[in-house]
C-alpha cells in the first residue's frame, strides 16, 4: 500500500479514502443505534424491555464512552487510522453475534458497554482526525459535511433496505405477526448488520493509508496538548454545542415510537417514518457543509438550531392532529434537517477556533467527553418521561427537553462567534488565542 497520507492523496485515491471513512463511520454504529432507532417498538417487544431499560443500556454505552473519548483522543494523535478503525469494526461486529441471540436486559446492557469501548476508544477520534486531515485548511465544512452527509445517505439506504427486509419477513399484515415472527425477523436484520460491519472492517484495512497521522504529536505534546486545549473557552463552548445538538439527535430515535403511541401507526409504518428522518441527514449535512465553507460553520450552526427549535417546539406543543399525517411528516423533516445540519459542522468549527492539527485528537477527546454526555443521561431521561406519562404527554415532554437544549445551543453558537469569529484578531489569552502553542501542526 502507498505511504501517501490523507492530505497528499489526489484524484480517485483521495475519494476512495473519504468513501471508506464514510462507510466505516456509519457501520460502526449500525448495531448499537440504527437497529434500535428504526425498529424501536419491535426491539422493545422482542427483548421484553421497558423504555427505561433500553435507556439504561444506552447509558452504559455512554458511561464507557466518556472515558474512551478522553483516552482515545491522544491514541489517534499517535497511531494510524487504518489499524484503529479496522480493529474497532471487527470487534463491534463480534458483539453483533451476541446481539442476535436476543440476550437478557443485563447482558444487553453489558453489550452496549462493550460497544462503547469498541466504537469510541479505538474509533471515534481516529475518524475525526482523518477527516480533518482530508479537508486541509480550506475545506473543513465540506470534509465534515460530506462525511456526515455520506454517513447519512448510507444510513438512509441501509434503513430503507432493512425495513424492506423486515417487512418481507413478517406476514402481509404486520399487526397480525406473532412474537415468534417478530423475533425471527429482527434476528435476521441484526445478522445482516453484523455482516455489513465485518465488510466495513475489511474495507478500512484495504483502502485506508497505512501511515501515521499528518504532523503526529510527540508523546509529551500528546498529553500536554490536552491541558492546553482545556484552557481554551472556545473548546468548552464547542463542547456545549455538541451536547445541545446530541440531545436532539438522541430524540430522533423517538419519531417512530411517537407515531405508534400517539397516532396509532403500525410497526412498519412507524419504521418508514423513522427512515424518513434518516433521509434528511444526507441532504442537511451535504448542503450545510457546502454552505459552511462560504458563510462560516458557526453561522450554519445557528441556522440549524433555529430549525430544530421550530420542529421540536411544534411536537412539544402537541400541535399535530392525528388526521393530518402530512403535518407530522413536515415536522419530522424540519426537526431532522435542523439536528443533522448542526451535527454536520460541529467539528468543522475547530478551524474557526484555530485548534492546531497536531492535537486534533486531544481536542476531539475533550469536546467529546463533554459533548456526548447525552449518551449517559438522554436515554434514561427520555425513557423515564415516556414510562411516567404514556402516550402523547410523555412525548411532548421529551420534545420540550429537545427544544430547550436547542435554544441553549443557539445561544452558545452565538457566543462562540462572538469570541472566535467576530474579533479581527484574538487577544492574547482569549478563547481563540493559540500563541502559546508549539509551532508544529498549526492548521
Amino acid at each position: 500500500m502507498s505511504e501517501t497520507v490523507l492530505t497528499d492523496t489526489r484524484g480517485e485515491r483521495r475519494w476512495w479514502v473519504l468513501f471508506t471513512l464514510i462507510v466505516a463511520g456509519e457501520t460502526v454504529f449500525v448495531l448499537p443505534f440504527v437497529v434500535a432507532r428504526v425498529f424501536r417498538p419491535t426491539l422493545l417487544q422482542v427483548f421484553e424491555l421497558s423504555n427505561l431499560q433500553l435507556g439504561t443500556a444506552f447509558s452504559a454505552f455512554g458511561m464507557v464512552a466518556m472515558g474512551s473519548y478522553l483516552f482515545g483522543g491522544p491514541l489517534a494523535d499517535r497511531y494510524a487510522a487504518r489499524g484503529l478503525i479496522s480493529v474497532a469494526l471487527l470487534a463491534t461486529a463480534a458483539g453483533g453475534a451476541l446481539f442476535a441471540t436476543i440476550p437478557s436486559a443485563p447482558t444487553l446492557t453489558a453489550l452496549y458497554a462493550f460497544w462503547g469501548l469498541t466504537s469510541i476508544f479505538l474509533f471515534w477520534a481516529a475518524l475525526i482526525r482523518a477527516t480533518r486531515e482530508w479537508g486541509g485548511a480550506n475545506a473543513q465544512g465540506r470534509a465534515f459535511g460530506w462525511l456526515d452527509g455520506g454517513r447519512g445517505l448510507l444510513a438512509a439506504l441501509l434503513a430503507s433496505l432493512l425495513v424492506g427486509l423486515f417487512a418481507q419477513l413478517l406476514p402481509a399484515h404486520a399487526a397480525s405477526a406473532s412474537p415468534a415472527d417478530r423475533m425471527a425477523a429482527l434476528q435476521q436484520v441484526i445478522l445482516v448488520c453484523t455482516g455489513l460491519t465485518l465488510v466495513a472492517g475489511a474495507m478500512a484495512w484495504t483502502l485506508l493509508p497505512a501511515t501515521r497521522p499528518v504532523e503526529p504529536a510527540s508523546e509529551s505534546l500528546n498529553w500536554s496538548g490536552l491541558s492546553h486545549v482545556a484552557r481554551l473557552p472556545a473548546i468548552w463552548l464547542q463542547a456545549m454545542i455538541v451536547v445541545c445538538a446530541y440531545v436532539g439527535y438522541k430524540a430522533t430515535d423517538n419519531f417512530g415510537l411517537y407515531a405508534v403511541d400517539v397516532l396509532g401507526y403500525d410497526e412498519v409504518q412507524a419504521a418508514w417514518l423513522g427512515t424518513l428522518s434518516f433521509w434528511m441527514r444526507p441532504i442537511a449535512a451535504i448542503v450545510t457543509g457546502l454552505v459552511a465553507d462560504r458563510i462560516d460553520s458557526s453561522r450554519a450552526l445557528i441556522a440549524g438550531f433555529a430549525l430544530a427549535i421550530i420542529g421540536s417546539g411544534t411536537l412539544a406543543a402537541g400541535m399535530l392532529p392525528a388526521g393530518l399525517p402530512s403535518l407530522l411528516v413536515l415536522t419530522v423533516v424540519t426537526t431532522s434537517l435542523g439536528v443533522y445540519a448542526v451535527r454536520a459542522v460541529y467539528y468543522a468549527i475547530m478551524q474557526e477556533a484555530r485548534i492546531p492539527l497536531a492535537v486534533t485528537g486531544a481536542a476531539v477527546g475533550l469536546v467529546s467527553v463533554i459533548g456526548y454526555t447525552p449518551d449517559v443521561f438522554a436515554g434514561p431521561l427520555f425513557g423515564y418521561l415516556l414510562d411516567r406519562a404514556p402516550g402523547a404527554p410523555g412525548h411532548q415532554q421529551v420534545f420540550a427537553v429537545v427544544a430547550g437544549f436547542a435554544v441553549l445551543g443557539l445561544l452558545t453558537a452565538l457566543a462562540f462567534r462572538n469570541v472566535c469569529v467576530n474579533p479581527a484578531a484574538p487577544a492574547p489569552g482569549s478563547a481563540c488565542d493559540r500563541s502559546a502553542w508549539p509551532d508544529r501542526g498549526r492548521g
